[in-house]
């Protein structure tokens, strides 16, 4: 059976609900499995302003345990796997959430709709990103 989340994916604007602070022109994401316990998920993207960026790759250890994330001192992530097509995952600092992400892929496989609220270098934010698997 072919992993849900496996694969590249193309963001929708139109579909989207971005958050006014972090705007895109354009974005993709892919999952790739890092181990039988998790993915590794790169996302880059085109700015408003059209400047190239791209996200550190974040690892995703479906174990529900808080694992240290090394590039931001303190912080530390947890991730769930809740049924088939769903991941969910927490950043933490000192015990306290810092930000969310939930990630469902369709029934159909052919959509998946990121959800997160946090705060980032511009601030709180909420996004719902909706992506198109690529062929």
């Amino acid at each position: 059976m072919r992993d849900p989340f496996v694969g590249s994916w193309t963001l929708n604007l139109e579909k989207s609900e971005l958050d006014p602070s972090y705007v895109a022109r354009a974005g993709t994401v892919a999952f790739e499995r890092d181990s039988e316990s998790g993915y590794l998920m790169k996302a880059e993207g085109v700015t408003q302003a059209g400047e190239r960026v791209a996200e550190r790759p974040q690892r995703f250890i479906l174990d529900g345990q808080e694992h240290p994330v090394p590039e931001a001192p303190g912080v530390t992530a947890v991730a769930t796997r809740p049924d088939a097509n769903t991941l969910a995952a927490e950043a933490r600092m000192n015990g306290t959430i810092v930000g969310q992400a939930r990630y469902e892929v369709s029934p159909d496989g052919r959509t998946l709709t990121a959800t997160a609220t946090g705060t980032g270098t511009k601030g709180p934010f909420r996004t719902r990103a909706v992506f198109d698997r690529q062929p």
